[in-house]
């Protein structure tokens, strides 16, 4: 495959964390962010990386891509008020690529094999995204709390990221976007692009709560203990 970019969109506002950002908490000795990144850098088929962070994170950001020596980061840049606008500045800043690896920050338990999964599923729909079959009863609830409905477990899916697209597919997604949207998938769909879901992994958290920091260190320990 041709040139790889990846983002990482770690612009969020951490509101549920008491006053912490969460991607630069202490997550089992270093920065959260560092633990994402990491994955990446390691990755032989990822080319470059951008890291999209508040615009008050930036110079933070940029210090831990010196120290732990990120050589594929080329960009470390100011993201927008919603997430999708923090993930069209990434876009612009890529340079290149053929296909767009999209990653959570907060997602400091990402495997290499879950990025390639991605890009090998990629290769034949343009378009696939890492997801989970969810195995709890989903209830839709009204504004006033009460039950409507019970959606059928059957058929849905969590979804996660890594999301990996061709370049050309998601930034005309992008640039045609229509309302809000909370994953990079729901733009492409927008457009009438099918997308792929591939297996993503239980341990593939996003760290929302100090509660989730606990489990995310504990997920990392014990994958250094094989």
């Amino acid at each position: 495959m041709k040139s790889v970019g990846a983002i990482v969109v770690a612009a969020g506002t951490s509101r549920r964390m008491g006053g912490v950002d969460k991607v630069f908490a202490n997550l089992a000795g270093k920065p959260l962010l560092a633990h994402t990144v990491d994955v990446l850098q390691r990755c032989s088929s990822i080319d470059q990386v951008v890291i999209v962070l508040s615009e008050d994170k930036l110079e933070e950001g940029r210090r831990l891509v010196k120290e732990y020596r990120w050589s594929k980061v080329t960009q470390v840049c100011p993201g927008g008020a919603r997430r999708q606008d923090s993930v069209r500045e990434g876009l612009e800043r890529l340079s290149g690529c053929q296909w767009v690896v999209i990653h959570d920050g907060a997602r400091p338990c990402l495997s290499v094999n879950l990025i390639e999964e991605g890009l090998k599923e990629a290769r034949h729909s343009g378009a696939a995204i890492a997801a989970i079959p969810v195995t709890d009863t989903i209830k839709v609830v009204s504004p006033d709390t009460f039950i409507e409905e019970t959606l059928p477990r059957q058929g849905l899916w969590a979804a996660q990221t890594p999301q990996v697209f061709r370049f050309d597919i998601i930034n005309e997604a992008y640039r045609k976007a229509q309302g809000e949207a909370t994953d990079d998938a729901t733009l492409v769909e927008q457009l009438g692009y099918t997308v792929k879901v591939y297996p993503g992994s239980d341990t593939n958290i996003k760290v929302t709560t100090p509660e989730d920091l606990l489990l995310a260190e504990a997920i990392l320990k014990s994958k250094e203990r094989g």
